[in-house]
């Protein structure tokens, strides 16, 4: 009842991409490197979503989240997602995570040596 994702009492059904990114948050770090510092990562757009239902809240089991990498390279990831319940699929679609934005800045916009 305590969920910091309600809005006017209520958990909409669009707050399983929140769900799905955490999951993709665990995923990349039970694959990183335990050696280097963590590192963060930004939901960058989310596409070809689709909701089915319109409310989480009143599901009256535990939900199941699923996140499966497509594609990525170091600092840029594709994932697929859904969240469902019982074997019904609740919403779905793909989302892109950059992992380092401090790289991706600098590959659009190289730093340049001043004079």
């Amino acid at each position: 009842l305590a969920n910091p994702l309600r809005a006017e009492g209520k958990l909409g059904a669009a707050n399983g991409i929140e769900y799905a990114a955490q999951a993709m948050a665990l995923h990349g770090a039970l694959l990183a490197n335990t050696n280097s510092a963590p590192r963060q990562g930004y939901l960058a757009s989310v596409r070809g979503v689709t909701i089915y239902v319109e409310r989480l809240d009143d599901i009256p089991g535990q939900i199941d989240i699923r996140a499966e990498r497509l594609s990525g390279d170091a600092n840029n990831v594709l994932y697929q997602f859904s969240v469902s319940y019982a074997g019904r699929c609740l919403l779905e679609g793909r989302a892109a995570v950059i992992l380092d934005t401090a790289a991706a800045d600098q590959e659009i916009m190289p730093k340049t040596e001043s004079a």
